[in-house]
């Protein structure tokens, strides 16, 4: 499970449609229990609608900022601007870290949808999204088979 405050899911929201027409992309800063404490935007240094890249000066900032305060960089948040809230074959294959929560938003409908999913030797799992300062109807569905 991966938690949120309404406050970080409205800023990977405002970060993805800020990146518009592109992917938006950024890192979760949290601890080892999936309790995201801050959202790290990032270019995309892709520059692309299909696929993100997060910029490296971000990635290396955000791990140092980690050990500095007993963090860890938790996962990863990207958007897809045409297509449901699901890592692509892209996604799943270039997927860095087993222990990271990777979380997708999508801006294909409205409202848009936030997901978050396990990433390990390619098998795809979704978790729960616990949003804190959100009525239960408003948190992410149970997980569901794709």
């Amino acid at each position: 499970m991966l938690t949120i405050t309404a406050s970080q899911r409205a800023a990977m929201l405002a970060t993805c449609i800020r990146a518009l027409p592109d992917e938006g992309c950024g890192l979760l800063l949290g601890t080892s229990e999936g309790v995201v404490v801050d959202v790290v935007a990032s270019d995309n240094i892709a520059a692309s609608a299909k696929v993100y890249e997060i910029d490296p000066k971000v990635l290396l900032r955000t791990f140092r900022r980690a050990d500095d305060e007993g963090l860890e960089v938790v996962g990863v948040f990207h958007s897809h601007t045409h297509s449901a809230a699901y890592p692509s074959p892209t996604d799943i294959r270039q997927a860095p870290d087993p222990a990271w929560h990777y979380v997708l938003v999508s801006l294909a409908q409205v409202p848009s949808e936030l997901r978050s999913y396990s990433i390990v030797e390619g098998e795809v799992v979704e978790e729960l999204v616990r949003v804190e300062g959100l009525a239960p109807e408003e948190t992410s569905p149970r997980p569901s088979d794709h």
